[in-house]
Order: structure tokens, then C-alpha cells, then sequence
């Protein structure tokens, strides 16, 4: 480890049992002592109280809680940056994925890791385990069924359940000679079944592996498997599930307006075939023209902190539906671990790809994005002229986005949509034949279209807004997401 490696740091949640977590984290801190390791690692062990319930038909009436239980540790070790998180708890391995998938930190999966040291075997393999991780088949997926032993109904209910679940058993806390005894005569019984290894499908009875083992029983360690799985392991897994982050309430229509665009742009044949997506919706964001072409509030801490937060939250993209916004974006990036997706960067790449060979193109947008001339930046170098409104026609434009009957407040036809018309008529007989929407709400007037006429003439209507969805849609495909470069 050099002097700027951070050590590794993994977390054992407990809690779930008494002894289970108290004897991972023995055996992962001795292993790691011992390999002369300590100062490449930070341990730690989350344990907090967990209301179990009593008996069998406890687990599966409390699995919500169990789950609900894990994701608050995990959060909090996901806040505290671990690297990775080892739960030695097999009933909570029945739903490893579904957990994982709500969380950006690593759970070490403790089935893969038995699973890797039995693969190849071909002995029979005597299983100790709850009824509800055997009727869930948890080992059978990913150790071959043919293998496995249970116990008869009649030895689980007299032998292994009171071992678990007994006033005296281990999940009270009990390693007594009367679990011993209980749990060695159902291990007789497996090896008399044709069993050559036992494994233990309970992390407490794993605890005890050591005793068991001592009295001539060949029982797995899985606690020790586990260690030893977690400390050869390294990143490189399957990338968290794909979240695109949006800076929302810029404006609020516009940030409805946008999401219906990833929806109805994903090729999709259920809901879980769409993206996920991760808003922070904050109406209250300072006006960004008021700040450009006047003494309005800064946005930028504001737009800041939405894209730090979806950041936080494991967004791998952010998107802000908001043109005016975009001209903050040399501001924020340089703080940022994930790309602002940008729009007016994207629409220009459009341009080039599907509008080649027209001249001119219009932009109808607000004064401030106008007078910021980010539009006229990102378009620095393209085969086309950009040009904008008079300011008699610019005006017309505000008060169709503004005024008392503008799209922001809430109206798509009327005076609205006629002022939108006028300017777009003056653009097309200034001779562009593109106009761009550039402000979000203004696609709520005028639909994205390939040839609208306009008098005599035709103009291609775009909108970023799509442009943008389109994109990022794009770029939420697996093979896009190990590279993404975005300007």
C-alpha cells in the first residue's frame, strides 16, 4: 500500500443474531492480522437491535422488516464509504438482489463464495438450514440439487429448529452441549443419508462450526469461506443498475415534459425495462434570466447542490431540462464526479448529423439564454449560420414564455402559441430553415416536426428537450456506460 491508497474498507452488518456477526467479524479481523494485512484494511461491524420475532413462521411473516432492517445499515456504511459489506445471514441472501438493487455499495455474496469452494465436487452435501432458506431453494441456486441432503421432517423439527429457535438455541445466544448435541444428531443422520460434507445454512450454526467439528463432524466453515472470498475480492463486478439524475422545477412543466420523453422514447415492453430515474424537483431555484440579463438571485449554489445531491444518490448522469440553465454548466461541472448530459451541445450534434446543408437556423429562446450566447458557443464552428429575433420579436417570445397568459403559467394555446408563431415566421423569412426551441417550455406550444409550414415556406422544428431524452437514453445502454465523454 502506498502512501495515497486509502485502506479497504469492508463492514459486516449483524445484529440479525447474536453470535453470527460477532464471529464474522472475529474471523475476518483474525485473518486479516494474520496475513500481516492490518494496516491495508478498516474493519468495522454495523450491529444495531433486531426484532426477530419467535419461532419458524417468524422469518417469513418479518422478512419486510429484515429487509427494511439491512438497507438503513447499509445506507449508513454507504455514508460512511465503505467499500464493501459481508452479511452473514442466509435468509437475507434470498433476496441479496433484490437489496442490492436499491443500494450503490457492494454486498459480498456469501453463496457465491461457497459456491466457488464447492464447484466441481461431485460428493453429497448434507445442508442444516432454516424451512424457509430450504423451501426458497437458496443453495440450489448455485450448487448443483443433486447434491444436497436435507434432514427428515422429523429430525428438523426435533433436532435442528428447537437448535435455532429453542429457548436455548443459538439464536438466543446459546452454544451449549444441548444445541451441540441437538445439531450433531441431525448431522449423523445427513451422513448416514450418503452426506460427505455439512454445510451450515444458518449463520449461527456457522458460528459454531468449530465445536461441531471438534466432535468428529465435517463441517463447513462458511464463515471462514467467506472471509477468505471477501478478502480476494476485488471491484470490477456488474456496474450498479443504470440512474439518470434530473435537475427538476426549471421550469416544473418542463421537467414533466422532459420525463414523458424518456418515456416514451424507450423501447420498452414492461416497467422494469425502463430507466430509472432520480429527480430533484426544485421550483424554488432562482429564476436563471432574471439572473443573466438582470440583478435576479444567483442560481448557481442552488443548480449546485440538486446536481451534488442526485450525484449522492447514485445518479450516473445528470440532465437539466432548462436551456437558460445550460449557461452554468462551466460553473458546476468542474465539482462534479458524474457529466451534466448537455443539451445545447447535443442539439448542435443533431444539427450536424440530420440537418446537413441547411444554412440558417433559428434559435427562439429566452433574452437570458440568448444574451448568455451558449447557443452561439456550442454551435462555434458548424457549418451553419445561427441567428436569433429582432427585439421586437424577442419580446414576443418572453411574453409567450412570461406573461400572464405564457406557457409558464400554466396556458399552451392562445396569445401564447400565436406569439410563438409570429417569431417563428419571422425567423423563416430571415431565411432559416431549422428552428430550435430553445427554452423547455416551449415545445409545450409547438411539437418537434420535420416540415412545418410556415406561409410558403417549410421549416424543420426541433426540440432539445427530445434531443436530450434521446441522448440519454442512449447512453443508459450497458455498452455505453464504461465510456462515457460528454461535452
Amino acid at each position: 500500500m502506498t502512501a495515497n491508497t486509502a485502506p479497504r474498507h469492508l463492514a459486516v452488518i449483524g445484529g440479525l443474531g447474536q453470535l453470527a456477526g460477532i464471529d464474522l467479524y472475529g474471523k475476518l479481523r483474525q485473518a486479516v492480522t494474520a496475513s500481516g494485512a492490518a494496516g491495508r484494511y478498516l474493519l468495522d461491524l454495523e450491529r444495531l437491535p433486531y426484532l426477530r420475532g419467535d419461532g419458524t413462521g417468524a422469518e417469513r411473516e418479518r422478512i419486510g422488516g429484515r429487509k427494511l432492517y439491512l438497507y438503513d445499515a447499509a445506507t449508513r456504511l454507504e455514508q460512511r464509504r465503505a467499500d464493501g459489506v459481508l452479511l452473514p445471514c442466509f435468509i437475507s441472501h434470498t433476496f441479496l438482489e433484490e437489496l442490492q438493487a436499491e443500494l450503490q455499495i457492494p454486498i459480498l455474496n456469501m453463496m457465491s463464495a461457497l459456491g466457488q469452494r464447492l464447484h466441481g465436487g461431485t460428493g453429497k452435501l448434507g445442508v442444516l438450514c432454516t424451512d424457509y432458506v430450504r423451501t426458497s431453494r437458496l443453495l440450489e441456486r448455485y450448487i448443483d440439487a443433486d447434491r444436497l441432503i436435507y434432514p427428515s421432517r422429523r429430525t428438523y423439527e426435533s433436532c435442528v429448529a428447537p437448535a435455532i429457535y429453542g429457548a436455548d438455541g443459538v439464536l438466543a445466544g446459546s452454544a451449549g452441549d444441548a444445541v451441540l448435541d441437538r445439531l450433531q444428531r441431525a448431522c449423523e443422520e445427513l451422513l448416514e443419508q450418503g452426506a460427505e460434507v455439512i454445510i451450515p445454512g444458518v449463520s449461527e450454526i456457522a458460528a459454531l462450526a468449530g465445536a461441531l467439528r471438534r466432535r468428529g463432524l465435517p463441517v463447513l466453515d462458511s464463515h471462514q469461506i467467506y472471509v477468505d472470498y471477501a478478502l480476494a475480492w476485488r471491484d470490477g463486478g456488474r456496474p450498479p443498475a443504470f440512474k439518470l439524475g434530473i435537475v427538476g422545477g426549471i421550469g416544473p412543466a418542463a421537467t414533466v415534459d422532459f420525463m414523458q420523453k424518456i418515456i416514451r422514447n424507450t423501447r420498452a415492453e414492461r416497467d422494469q425495462d425502463h430507466i430509472r430515474l432520480i429527480v430533484d424537483h426544485n421550483p424554488q431555484i432562482p429564476d436563471r434570466t432574471a439572473n443573466l440579463i438582470g440583478q435576479g438571485a444567483d442560481p448557481t449554489l442552488a443548480l449546485y447542490s440538486a446536481c451534488k445531491r442526485l450525484e449522492a444518490n447514485g445518479a450516473a448522469l445528470i440532465a437539466m431540462p432548462c436551456n437558460t440553465a445550460h449557461a452554468y454548466v462551466a460553473r458546476l461541472q468542474p465539482g462534479l464526479a458524474i457529466p451534466i448530459v448537455n443539451m445545447l451541445s447535443e442539439t448542435v450534434r443533431h444539427i450536424n448529423e440530420h440537418c446537413a446543408g441547411h444554412a440558417k437556423v433559428g434559435l427562439l429562446a429566452t433574452t437570458g439564454t440568448v444574451g448568455s450566447g451558449v447557443y452561439h458557443e456550442a454551435a462555434r464552428g458548424g457549418d451553419f449560420e445561427l441567428i436569433v429575433p429582432d427585439a421586437a420579436h424577442q419580446a414576443l417570445v418572453m411574453e409567450a414564455i412570461y406573461g400572464k397568459q405564457g406557457v409558464k403559467a400554466g396556458h399552451v394555446d392562445g396569445p401564447c402559441k400565436a406569439m410563438l408563431m409570429e417569431a417563428v415566421t419571422h425567423l423563416a423569412e430571415r431565411g432559416a430553415t431549422v428552428i430550435v426551441l430553445g427554452c423547455t417550455e416551449l415545445p409545450l406550444l409547438l411539437p418537434e416536426q420535420p416540415a412545418l409550414i410556415v406561409g410558403e415556406r417549410s421549416v424543420v422544428v426541433l426540440d432539445p428537450t427530445a434531443i436530450l431524452a434521446r441522448r440519454c437514453i442512449a447512453l443508459s445502454r450497458p455498452l455505453n456506460q464504461a465510456s462515457i465523454g460528454i461535452t
